[in-house]
C-alpha cells in the first residue's frame, strides 16, 4: 500500500534531483536534448530508488 510519507518522500527527492540537475544543464546558457534526457532520467531515478528503500522503524 502506498503511504503518504512514501509518496511524498518520493516526489520531494524528484523535485530536488530534477532542480539539481536542470541547474547543471543550463548553466552554459542552453538546453539540448541530451540535458533534457538527463533531467527525466535523474527524475525517474530518484523516484524509483527513494520509493523502493522503506522508511526505517522507530
Amino acid at each position: 500500500m502506498i503511504t503518504l510519507g512514501s509518496a511524498a518522500k518520493a516526489f520531494v527527492a524528484a523535485a530536488a534531483a530534477a532542480a539539481g540537475t536542470l541547474a547543471v544543464a543550463t548553466a552554459d546558457g542552453s538546453l539540448s536534448t541530451g540535458d533534457l534526457v538527463t533531467i527525466v532520467l535523474s527524475v525517474l531515478g530518484a523516484l524509483g530508488v527513494t520509493y523502493a528503500v522503506p522508511n526505517k522503524q522507530a
